[in-house]
């Protein structure tokens, strides 16, 4: 694996900015699950690699990828071997990265915006539930709603057996 350390010594945290490439496009939901800020390159419409390492040096992103080529041409990546979503987190976790879900969403699955708590009364999609009953979050950018239900329950029994 490529360097996954901050400064040298400290292990990332979810308060550091991710740029995941084309190949990782399920780890991101599971890191944005986690709190990382974590920017998938095809939501970017990015594919190349030239304007991946500039987009990472650009944002301050570290960069994850299975791409070993890629992953040489900068100091600041983690390089990944498994094409498994589950043996892809426990190559980061070994690596050092907090893998947990925290007591509120903070991060949109779809498009990695922020998510903030929607009020009691306020109307939510048909497909979420009501949020006077269930805690209910909605992203600023693309309105996506999100809760805890089974997919929650399924991202941290997943991290739990890492």
């Amino acid at each position: 694996m490529g360097d996954c350390l901050d400064g040298g010594d400290e292990p990332i945290r979810a308060r550091d900015r991710l740029l995941l490439d084309v190949m990782l496009g399920k780890l991101a939901t599971y890191l944005r699950m986690c709190g990382f800020d974590a920017v998938y390159a095809l939501d970017r419409e990015e594919e190349a690699d030239d304007r991946l390492l500039a987009m990472a040096r650009a944002e301050g992103r570290t960069l994850v990828t299975r791409d070993r080529g890629l992953a040489n041409r900068t100091n600041d990546s983690v390089l990944l071997t498994a094409r498994d979503v589950t043996e892809q987190l426990r190559e980061l976790r070994e690596a050092g990265f907090r893998l947990e879900l925290s007591d509120r969403p903070a991060r949109c699955g779809q498009c990695n915006g922020i998510v903030e708590r929607v009020d009691g009364e306020e109307p939510t999609p048909g497909y979420a539930p009501d949020p006077g009953e269930t805690a209910v979050w909605r992203c600023v950018d693309c309105g996506q709603c999100f809760w805890k239900g089974s997919h929650w329950d399924d991202v941290g029994e997943t991290l739990r057996e890492l």
